[in-house]
């Protein structure tokens, strides 16, 4: 199963999310060894998490 990295490696301080993928570290961490059930899970929670991102500005 395809990670949903896209090379955008950012880690939101306020939501604790990649800014690029929308994953958590953890979840990006175990991406690797993880089965396909939680590959599918964290993928499936991922539409519902851009309304958490609170973007900082690039100063």
């Amino acid at each position: 199963m395809p990670s949903p990295c896209v090379s955008l490696c950012k880690m939101n301080r306020n939501s604790g999310l990649c800014e690029g993928c929308l994953r958590t570290l953890d979840e990006i961490i175990a991406w690797s060894k993880a089965d396909d059930d939680f590959k599918r899970a964290v993928l499936a929670e991922l539409p519902g998490r851009e309304s958490l991102l609170d973007f900082e500005p690039d100063y």
